[in-house]
């Protein structure tokens, strides 16, 4: 299991100290909406936010990487609960939604140094409404 494999299970498993061994000290996480954080500190209060807010698990998870293992990419689909109300988005009232997504990876000296995460907000919006 390489490192994105790593990621990936210890997001799945909630865990995120786990996650964040898999980072750099200056990982750069860029939002799928939002701004550009950088550090694992940054990234600690992401998940921390994440977590009160949303449940989620990913399936169908397929990751590719490049011949020199600096980039890789994934695509999955992010089965979820809407926990608690998020700044600017609808009220949460438990609602589920399946949503596909795909992440983005730089790689450096077994650590990564860059997350970029897209998916269709309208989508999700739609589906929590």
């Amino acid at each position: 299991m390489d490192v994105v494999e790593r990621y990936f299970a210890a997001f799945n498993a909630g865990d995120v100290n786990a996650m964040l061994a898999e980072l750099s000290a200056d990982v750069a996480h860029h939002v799928n909406e939002g701004e550009v954080r950088v550090g694992k500190a940054s990234f600690e209060a992401f998940c921390t936010h994440m977590n009160i807010c949303y449940r989620e698990n990913l399936t169908d998870l397929v990751v590719l990487r490049d011949a020199t293992g600096t980039r890789a990419g994934a695509e999955y689909i992010v089965n979820g609960t809407y926990l608690q109300s998020d700044a600017g988005l609808p009220e949460a009232r438990g609602q589920t939604y399946r949503l596909p997504a795909g992440s983005f990876f730089d790689v450096k000296d077994g650590k990564i140094t860059r997350i970029t995460t897209y998916y269709n907000l309208a989508d999700w919006t739609a589906q929590v409404s």
